[in-house]
């Protein structure tokens, strides 16, 4: 326990600088790394990867706390749309939980590795979404959101990264379109993590110092520095060139994906 509470530490450090830097969520990190944690501590197989998805969510919800409030102040946060599209997030993240419950744990690795590959590419190539043509309908948003919210919490994800470019089409600036991906970040959290606390509740053959499926110690060490450092990442993305840097980064998401395949 004391191992993977320290570990979790620098994972929180690393984690928190990533997601400041280069605008995407911890749990593209955090996940793939606490999965090889988790197995290599000798966590039972097929609870390694949902143990390390609800961990990732659970510490979402302080990330996004942080960043609701720092795009608050700013005026981005755009919040009709946030109340538009929060009850379908929420009802997907609680659909999540459950599948990810019911399924295989090497299927929920498969899953996670294909995500990974995705934005690696996307990150490669500098891909960017496009603008669109027309605002949704209240149907659409309802429903989009539904489908992200359940990838996000099957994922351990903040859902920036699928957000983001769904309300860029529909002509959302940027700056507002990170703002509210962010603050929708906040109910998916919360509901994912209650959603996998409870479902783990009495599944066996659980580590000490579970939550359910949440390990607590990762859930501690991750929070207590990533938190100081999204601000420091954030500043950096100014002076560095985040740019040229996203492209070493899908190297290390690559290279995290072909780990995940063989761990």
């Amino acid at each position: 326990m004391i191992a993977i509470f320290l570990a979790s530490l620098l994972l929180g450090t690393v984690s928190g600088l990533m997601a400041g830097l280069f605008g995407i969520g911890g749990g593209l990190v955090i996940v793939p790394v606490l999965a090889v944690l988790f197995a290599g501590q000798g966590f039972p197989a097929e609870l390694v990867m949902i143990m390390s998805v609800a961990t990732s969510l659970a510490t979402i919800i302080f990330t996004s706390i942080s960043s609701v409030l720092a795009h608050h102040r700013l005026n981005s946060v755009l919040w009709d749309k946030v109340l538009a599209m929060g009850p379908g997030i929420m009802i997907g993240a609680a659909v999540g939980a459950v599948v990810a419950d019911h399924i295989a744990g090497d299927v929920l690795r498969f899953i996670f590795i294909i995500y990974l590959l995705a934005v690696g590419v996307q990150m490669a190539l500098q891909l960017k979404p496009k603008p669109g043509q027309k605002q949704p309908s209240k149907e659409l948003d309802f429903g989009v959101a539904g489908i992200m919210g359940l990838l996000s919490s099957l994922l351990g994800i903040g859902g920036g990264t699928l957000t983001v470019p769904f309300l860029v089409h529909f002509q959302t600036p940027m700056r507002n379109a990170v703002a509210i991906a962010s603050a929708c970040g906040l109910p998916l959290a919360l509901v994912g993590t209650m959603g996998y606390a409870l479902l783990g509740k009495d599944a066996s053959q659980l580590p000490e110092w579970s939550l359910g499926y949440i390990y607590v110690p990762s859930f501690l060490g991750i929070v207590l520095t990533s938190i100081y450092t999204a601000p420091i990442g954030a500043k950096l993305a100014h002076k560095l060139p985040a740019e040229k840097l996203k492209r070493y980064f899908s190297l290390l998401l690559f290279v995290m994906a072909g780990k995940l395949i063989w761990f």
